[in-house]
């Protein structure tokens, strides 16, 4: 398992964008077809902390992670931090109730794993959602930023894939059911396949005309808001001579409609700072309705990439200080 880092707050190209979506779908397929099976019922605390090795790894964490978020505790022995930082997980983990699951794993005993993961010291937390795994953080943190990360954690897990944990009993004998029961379909489930299946297919305008659809009738859904944010700046790109657009850009820096193109195509290669900074000098030398184009863009860019980011935080203030 090659593990894939996944932005918490959002992806910027469509080889990301389809993975999310993807994953999301396969989730769903998964805790549908563990309902089947007759899966479902609560676990106890004590299950919510589990030691997992290589031989594991797939059943205990790629496909536990359709079901709830799995963070990942790579430890040792030997790794004092480690002797600090693994009781406040698992205390933590206890107290999130079942929206959160923790794997244990033993470096010195899984060379392969931390190998794969890119690990280079210990303690190194990461978490894996649907499938997708991203980096938390390495070596020490305290009690606070911990929260923090988690909470952004669930919160993704539940707006992007779905995934609501699973349901903790405490008379509830451990070692049973390890699955939470499978949610009946959403009202807008079929229409946000249909923009998947459209993004698969290379029609962006089918996408972008199912996630308004969506948002037609609930226009606050996060998972389309988000969607359509990155479907349509898709649809933007698609054509244009990346070459051509940087070459007009450079030329003209007082451009707003050439600085623009620019930003979205910077956007799109996942240089997010380089967009945003590009807007933000837009906004800070032109005026009228150019200046009023880059300020409008550069608010769509941040729905791609997300409210939460530190990026988006930082371009925020940077914008607020341009235009007043």
């Amino acid at each position: 398992m090659q593990p894939r880092n996944m932005s918490m707050s959002g992806v910027v190209d469509l080889a990301a964008v389809k993975a999310a979506q993807e994953a999301k779908a396969k989730a769903e397929q998964a805790r549908a077809e563990t309902a089947r099976q007759g899966g479902g019922g609560a676990v106890s605390p004590a299950d919510l902390v589990i030691d997992v090795d290589e031989a594991g790894f797939e059943r205990d964490v790629l496909q536990r992670s359709t079901e709830v978020p799995v963070v990942i505790d790579f430890w040792a022995e030997w790794c004092q931090p480690c002797k600090q930082l693994s009781p406040l997980l698992e205390r933590l983990t206890v107290e999130y109730n079942g929206r959160i699951l923790l794997a244990k794993i033993d470096v010195d005993a899984n060379q392969m794993l931390m190998q794969q993961f890119g690990i280079q010291g210990i303690p190194a937390v990461f978490a894996v959602v649907a499938g997708q795994a991203l980096p938390l953080f390495q070596g020490a943190a305290d009690e606070a930023q911990i929260r923090q990360t988690l909470d952004q954690l669930v919160q993704v897990a539940e707006q992007r894939f779905g995934l609501t944990g699973l349901t903790v009993d405490p008379e509830a004998e451990p070692g049973g059911a390890a699955a939470a029961p499978a949610e009946a379909a959403g009202p807008y489930d079929a229409l946000l396949e249909e923009a998947v299946r459209a993004l698969d297919s290379g029609d962006l305008s089918g996408a972008v005309q199912a996630y308004k659809n969506v948002l037609a009738d609930d226009p606050g859904n996060p998972e389309a808001q988000l969607g359509l944010a990155q479907a349509e700046l898709l649809q933007r790109v698609q054509g244009l001579d990346p070459q051509k657009v940087r070459q007009e850009a450079a030329e003209n820096p007082a451009d707003g409609a050439a600085q623009i193109a620019a930003a979205d195509l910077d956007l799109v290669g996942g240089h997010v700072e380089d967009a945003f900074g590009r807007l933000i000098e837009t906004v800070k030398r032109t005026a009228g309705d150019d200046r009023e184009a880059a300020r409008v863009r550069l608010l769509e860019l941040f729905e791609v990439v997300g409210a939460e980011d530190p990026r988006v935080i930082a371009a925020r203030r940077a914008l607020a200080r341009a235009l007043f």
